[in-house]
């Protein structure tokens, strides 16, 4: 069993930047971030493989950056330039997958969840 802790959420206007942090309690090999606007569906933002291998929703390309510390178990999401539409409960995520064409951003394969962070941008 994977413990996950998300902080770093908060309320910041567009244009600003926040950073997220996941501490694992161990280790796998890839991590992810999704978020959950209300009324919509959980969305992948940004996943990362244990080799460096990233992937980003199309959204936030140029934007966010996704990195990790392998040592550590951390996974970090940089958002730069927010917007409105950026708002949701950001949901840090861990799996094992077989290898870095895996460690996608399908919330259903992924077997371990934190309890999320919101993250509000205002106009």
């Amino acid at each position: 069993q994977v413990q996950l802790v998300e902080s770093g959420g908060g309320s910041v206007q567009a244009g600003g930047s926040l950073t997220l942090s996941c501490a694992a309690s161990s280790y796998t090999n890839c991590m992810g971030w999704f978020r959950q606007a209300p009324g919509k569906e959980r969305e992948g933002v940004a996943s990362i493989y244990t080799s460096g291998g990233t992937t980003y929703v199309d959204s936030v390309k140029g934007r966010f950056t996704i990195s990790q510390d392998n040592a550590k178990n951390t996974v970090t999401l940089q958002m730069n330039d927010l917007k409105p539409e950026d708002t949701a409960r950001y949901y840090c995520a861990a799996r094992t997958a077989l290898g870095s064409r895996w460690c996608d951003l399908r919330p259903g394969v992924y077997t371990y969840w934190g309890p999320g962070t919101q993250v509000t941008i205002s106009s």
